[in-house]
């Protein structure tokens, strides 16, 4: 799982993919507002909603959820510590088992499982899934201990497996005995980023992999092998039952069909589910999701691709969940449930096979999840330690308020599309993105009394409430389409767009991605759940508001008291070369490429104010090298060998940006292309 404290938001300045409905909206003028002003986030038709459970639980660093089978819940704090409780709503939670002192705590790392094997009643046994200290960074490791009565043993200890791990991310997180009654553990891949070390791959190593041991009474010291595991006879470790993953963290089993369901943490693209078999490869890290993963091309003949993705809009982790087979939602019986830690969506699948759906909203934080013995789900919150079971949602008597007309926004004068509404300001940038070479328009609405400040890398800090506004025009100056970002009550950034009619007299919200015709070329009108793609946290959300791209004077009216900033030159400015190309890339491409960026399989940092020679691009290309004849990404003196020039040109999957344009930004490659051949030796 990604780290928990960081977030991400998404992309509002491109001509890409992302808002659309062509629905005539019901508005008479008495509805327009008087000034341009944050709108509420669109209803959605949630069929799921989380209800608090057990008020009186509520446990610090909680990263799991488990329900013994006709026995108590139990819940691990990520620092050691198990707690149990009742099956009543007025339960109070008590320590079962304290491993604090055994337990190497980084990053991912902690008491991650518990699975209780179906003689525990009889028996008091269960299994712990921890990282302890040892090896290159700590052990992961699997052990047995016993209770009697409401408390565990801890000096019943028994190791029972263990796993170096180089690096502290991607430890996995549940184990589960499986309907043959075998334990099941899912690692990870040994954590750093892209998998060095190809663990994920390599059937010599249980990173990366289900393992499926047998740990009956009967079994061999410290476990035994099942006999049908796939290389139980050989060509690859006896232990593994799949492979293929990067941090299948959460996961389990149908309790109807005994279908294995896993959720495996994408790296910056794909977040997966997986319908885990076994002697599946599930293909990391030769693909993520559906996606060749560091080429163009690849083998992915023998592997398995996910159930379900969704992407990855600059910080995510699926969190899968359970075949749904409670009473309380009979519609969703058979459906797959997953969701998101960070930005909290639940999604449904059917188990087999069909189209995600966004079922409701509200599991930020749901770190896990966990089934009842009558078949309903529940959710564990890192961030308030609660717990939190899944109802169906109930009619909502709010009414919809989110504006189906751009005139509802205020945003936009009806009278000239190219001046502000009331309560925004026009603004400009230094050095347009490109956007099929559309002209737009800029403005920019804060709530009375606040303002923007200009933060320490010069990106603008804008006030809850603040709308960003853009308005396309195709080259007879008609509106294409008008997209607002807005920062919500909740401070959470989100995209929206309106798609401007022949008449160029109103716009329609664009309710799912769409692609019209522009100028004779396709033009995609982008849903709101992809707008956020490039306007990511790292990128500062908003992309142009920041005090480079800013000219003097929108500086001056945004922030009056801004310290002077170098600004980024236009391509067409009268500056050297290099600084022009620089910004080029600055504006295009270092939104995704950067640290913590999105755009992390080819490693490049491309920000304007990096030195050249720690921005990577000299190096050789990690994402594909586009058919060319001793390529890198950039060859000092040599435009025809540098791969960053051949994908601006490029078209499908290998063109840069991958997102915002049909068409190529001849201007743009031109200058970069001159600067390649102007350089005469990389730093």
């Amino acid at each position: 799982m990604k780290k928990w404290t960081r977030w991400m938001m998404l992309p509002f300045g491109l001509a890409f993919a992302t808002c659309g409905s062509s629905t005539e909206p019901a508005h008479d003028a008495h509805e327009f507002p008087r000034s341009c002003e944050a709108p509420p986030r669109p209803p959605i038709d949630a069929r799921v909603r989380w209800e608090r459970a057990f008020e009186r639980v509520q446990i610090e660093d909680a990263v799991s959820l488990v329900k013994a089978p006709g026995e108590r819940w139990y819940v691990l704090a990520k620092t050691g510590v198990i707690h149990a409780f009742d099956d009543r709503a007025d339960a109070t939670p008590a320590p079962f088992l304290d491993l604090s002192g055994r337990i190497e705590e980084a990053s991912e790392a902690g008491l991650l499982g518990l699975a209780f094997p179906d003689d525990y009643a009889s028996t008091g046994r269960f299994f712990v899934h921890y990282t302890a200290p040892g090896g290159s960074a700590f052990l992961s490791r699997i052990s047995e201990f016993s209770a009697s009565g409401p408390v565990a043993d801890p000096d019943s200890e028994r190791v029972v497996l263990e796993v170096d791990q180089p690096f502290v991310n991607h430890n996995g997180g549940d184990i589960h005995f499986g309907p043959d009654g075998h334990l099941y553990w899912a690692l990870g891949d040994g954590g750093s980023a892209g998998d060095p070390r190809g663990h994920g791959q390599d059937l010599q190593t249980l990173l990366g992999s289900i393992v499926r041991i047998d740990v009956s009474t009967d079994a061999p010291e410290p476990y035994g092998i099942p006999e049908d595991n796939p290389f139980a006879s050989g060509g690859g470790l006896p232990e593994i039952y799949a492979w293929g993953f990067r941090n299948p963290y959460r996961w389990s089993f149908d309790r109807e069909t005994g279908q294995m369901w896993v959720g495996d943490v994408g790296q910056h693209a794909w977040e997966e589910l997986n319908r885990v078999e076994r002697g599946g490869n599930y293909g990391w890290k030769t693909t993520e999701g559906t996606d060749c993963f560091g080429s163009d091309r690849c083998d992915d003949a023998d592997l398995q691709p996910p159930h379900a993705q969704y992407r990855n809009t600059g910080t995510a982790s699926i969190v899968a969940g359970y075949a749904y087979r409670g009473d309380l939602i009979p519609d969703l019986s058979g459906t797959v449930l997953y969701s998101d830690f960070y930005f909290g969506s639940v999604f449904g699948v059917p188990s087999e096979g069909g189209d995600p759906e966004v079922l409701g909203e509200g599991a930020r934080g749901i770190a896990a999840w966990a089934e009842d013995d009558a078949g309903e789900l529940y959710g564990i919150n890192y961030f308030d330690g609660s717990v939190y079971a899944l109802r169906p949602a109930e009619p909502s008597n709010e009414p919809d308020r989110f504006p189906r007309s751009i005139l509802q926004t205020g945003c936009v004068d009806p009278t000239d599309l190219h001046a502000p509404g009331p309560g925004a300001i026009a603004y400009d940038v230094n050095h347009p993105f490109w956007s099929d070479g559309a002209d737009k328009e800029r403005f920019i609405a804060m709530p009375e009394g606040s303002a923007a400040a200009v933060g320490d890398d010069g990106d603008l800090d804008l006030p809850t409430g603040t709308v960003l506004v853009k308005s396309f025009f195709d080259s007879a100056d008609r509106p294409i389409e008008t997209r607002l970002l807005v920062r919500h009550e909740d401070d959470g950034w989100a995209g929206y767009t309106w798609a401007w009619n022949a008449e160029g007299t109103d716009a329609t919200f664009v309710e799912e991605t769409r692609t019209e015709t522009v100028d004779g070329a396709p033009w995609v009108l982008p849903g709101p759940r992809d707008c956020m793609a490039c306007h990511t946290g790292a990128a500062g959300r908003s992309l142009g508001l920041e005090a480079g791209q800013l000219s003097a004077e929108s500086l001056a009216a945004l922030v009056p008291d801004a310290p002077e900033a170098v600004a980024l030159p236009a391509l067409d400015a009268d500056a050297p070369l290099e600084q022009r190309a620089r910004a080029y890339l600055h504006v295009n491409c270092s939104p995704c490429h950067r640290d913590e960026g999105t755009g992390g399989r080819s490693n490049l940092d491309l920000r304007y104010d990096l030195p050249l020679e720690d921005t990577n691009l000299c190096g050789s290309p990690r994402a594909g090298d586009l058919a060319l004849d001793d390529p890198a990404i950039v060859v000092p003196g040599a435009p025809e060998r540098s791969v960053l020039l051949a994908r601006l040109h490029a078209e499908g999957s290998a063109r840069m940006p991958p997102l915002g344009r049909t068409r190529a930004d001849t201007e743009g490659a031109a200058v970069i292309a001159a600067w390649i051949a102007d350089l005469d030796a990389c730093p």
